[in-house]
């Protein structure tokens, strides 16, 4: 046996010697739930943050791009980082990190404080949430395994949810310092626990030499993709010398990290194990995932405050009901873990998925509340039924001493796919407005009958409410454009949804290559 190997299995067996293994999946869901909500909850407060430091909004959205990319560097050295020191003391190191950080965060004083501090922040979220769900790989048998992801699994889906509600209510009835301040107290509650529930584990493969040159690779490819993805809508892509500054650089990484990281014994990317059929297929369903959380979740409320005049907590309540559901159908799926093969759950929810996008293709002016709540509750249904599953799913084939660089790795997929999304939405969205604009003012031409008469009533319209025939004629003209451009937006969400429904329906034949696995019983520890 290996050092790794003994190693691995000495994590397992310490982790499983904890007094109620379900104390501690709370206790690590609680600390997965702050650092996924902090992935969302400050982009409804960036207008606030602007105004509050003086900053332009689009130098405040850099509060958003600077704790992704903290967090897309960390996650991949966290495996280590865990075998070194422990997988307690480093849970606690960065835990104590996330909540000190937060607190600076809603007390800084300018924006390059702020910056300074949310950078803090994404180091030290980055590292917990592959950590916990390591924690709890290792902490219950492979027949609990799946009602345990469950309850991780509500942290981490509901958490993207919330987050803009709860950003929007304290920015307007506290201030948007208590969107990071409400961080402290729980954290810190969050750190008792875990000093009391966790047993430390000091592995004896902790003096595997790491791989900086790889560590400094995975951290140049993401964190400058995270930069493109982030900012590329706002910087107008390959016309700014900075996106394409970021691109070579990550494009320049990808290339070497190939060689470099499969001649390394110990590598920080495990290059055969991204290249199995079922790690390899779990992590393509993880992006996807992600992109369809992040995407829906950042785009829904968007859509129906900007085009159908809803106010923020409307918007927020079109989400909650949505919520309820994934609250219940994690644990029910978690339940059918234990019966139904990974493979079926994943393609069954992905399809639903899919057809709640295609639902959504079919918002016209008219849609009201309960559409857009029925659509998110249907999407909603089938979010756990992906999520759940695959992170079971992705351990099958994993030695015990890599559940760490598994979990990494799959959060690195689910925060990426997640930035994937969003910026595809994004990129559609703007382009396919141009483009339904154009088309629709092509048809609005001034000599033609329908115009003219549309005109003629229009401005009868404003006359009729005191207007002069000048003010009559501007304000009718103003109301043809205005209605061109609502009419494009909408049509260019209904594209979102036709690109998101094609991006969920990919992973159903992903979900099929999978293999099957013992349900139930011991983890297959070959690949």
């Amino acid at each position: 046996m290996s050092a790794d190997e003994g190693a691995g299995k000495g994590l397992a067996t310490t982790a499983t010697e904890a007094v109620n293994p379900w104390l501690i999946a709370v206790v690590v869901a609680l600390a997965a739930f702050m650092e996924v909500l902090d992935t969302t909850i400050a982009n409804v407060a960036l207008n606030y943050i602007a105004g509050g430091l003086g900053v332009s909004e689009d130098e405040a959205s850099w509060v958003v791009t600077t704790y992704l990319v903290a967090n897309a560097i960390i996650v991949t050295a966290t495996g280590f980082l865990a075998n070194r020191f422990g997988r307690k003391t480093f849970f606690l190191v960065c835990l104590g990190l996330f909540t000190a950080s937060s607190v600076l965060c809603g007390m800084a004083w300018n924006l390059q404080a702020l910056l300074m501090f949310r950078l803090l922040q994404g180091f030290g979220g980055g590292g917990m949430v592959p950590v916990a769900q390591s924690i709890l790989a290792d902490s219950f048998p492979p027949a609990k395994r799946g009602q345990a992801f469950a309850l991780f699994g509500v942290a981490v889906v509901v958490a993207p949810v919330v987050g803009p509600t709860l950003g929007g209510w304290l920015s307007d009835n506290a201030s948007w310092q208590w969107c990071f301040l409400i961080n402290g107290p729980v954290g810190l509650v969050s750190m008792v626990l875990v000093y009391m529930l966790v047993k430390d584990v000091r592995s004896a493969g902790s003096s595997v030499r790491f791989d900086w040159g790889g560590f400094i690779l995975v951290a140049a490819f993401l964190g400058a993709l995270e930069f493109i993805l982030d900012r590329g809508q706002q910087d107008d892509w390959f016309g700014s010398n900075f996106i394409i500054t970021f691109t070579c650089i990550s494009g320049l990484a990808a290339l070497l990290l190939i060689p470099w990281e499969a001649g390394r014994r110990n590598p920080v990317v495990d290059l055969r194990m991204m290249a199995t059929r079922q790690f390899g297929s779990c992590f393509l369903v993880m992006l996807a995932t992600g992109a369809i959380l992040l995407a829906t979740t950042q785009f829904l409320p968007q859509l129906v405050q900007g085009s159908f005049g809803y106010t923020a907590t409307w918007a927020g309540l079109v989400l909650s009901p949505g919520g309820v559901v994934t609250l219940v159908m994690m644990f029910v799926t978690g339940q059918l873990s234990s019966r139904v093969q990974p493979k079926y759950l994943i393609a069954i929810g992905a399809t639903i998925i899919a057809l709640s996008m295609y639902v959504m293709t079919n918002i016209n002016p008219d849609s009201g509340f309960w559409f857009f709540v029925q659509a998110r509750m249907l999407t909603s249904v089938g979010l756990p039924l992906v999520f759940v599953p695959i992170m079971a799913a992705s351990y099958d084939g994993i030695p015990p001493h890599k559940t760490d660089l598994a979990s990494a790795l799959l959060n690195a997929a689910r925060n990426t796919g997640g930035s994937i999304g969003v910026s595809l939405a994004s990129n559609v969205l703007a382009h396919r407005g141009q483009f339904h604009q154009s088309s629709l003012a092509s048809h609005a031409i001034p000599s033609g009958i329908p115009y003219q008469e549309t005109m003629q009533q229009l401005m009868h319209y404003f006359a009729a409410q005191g207007s002069s025939i000048g003010q009559a004629q501007q304000q009718a003209i103003a109301w043809i454009g205005q209605q061109i451009q609502a009419q494009a937006s909408l049509l260019a969400y209904v594209d979102v949804f036709w690109t998101l429904m094609l991006v969920s329906a990919s992973a159903v034949p992903l979900a099929l290559l999978l293999r099957k696995v013992k349900l139930g019983g011991e983890v297959h520890l070959g690949h």
